[in-house]
């Protein structure tokens, strides 16, 4: 990977440790959060929404998720900050989402564990959710009778 080489060039004493990274990436990832699976299904269920992904992972580790992870393949368009070279909270990531998706912030809802991100995501009038749990999660939606 490219990052990797530049990163052991820049701090050739890290060398095993900037390799481990991406080379044992897979290994990184905790697992699903199995409630918020069962949320997404719900809702990509009910037919009554469109969901995207605007993930700030890199081109290189997100096919992995997609290899672990099946329901990544149930979003109806995802943004990798790798593949756009954006990455969240930069106003031009959340730019990029509305305008290649036709979104209308007005009639748009997103969720993140990054408050930070969140609100980026509000300075664009898009109602959001700080994500803390799956279970408080489906409460606030279930409360917005979404879900």
């Amino acid at each position: 990977m490219e990052a990797t080489e530049l990163l052991v060039a820049q701090h050739p004493a890290l060398e095993p440790e900037i390799r481990a990274f991406y080379g044992r990436w897979p290994e990184m990832l905790n697992g699903a959060l199995d409630g918020t699976v069962e949320i997404f299904k719900a809702l990509k269920e009910s037919g009554r929404y469109k969901i995207y992904a605007l993930t700030n992972w890199s081109d290189e580790t997100f096919p992995v998720a997609l290899d672990m992870y099946p329901f990544f393949s149930w979003f109806d368009g995802v943004l990798v900050s790798g593949r756009e070279k954006l990455r969240k909270p930069h106003h031009a990531f959340y730019q990029l989402l509305l305008d290649r998706f036709d979104i209308d912030p007005a009639h748009a809802i997103f969720i993140d564990d990054n408050l930070r991100n969140v609100k980026a995501a509000e300075d664009f009038g898009i109602e959001s959710i700080h994500f803390t749990s799956p279970e408080a999660l489906s409460t606030v939606l279930k409360t917005k009778h979404i879900l």
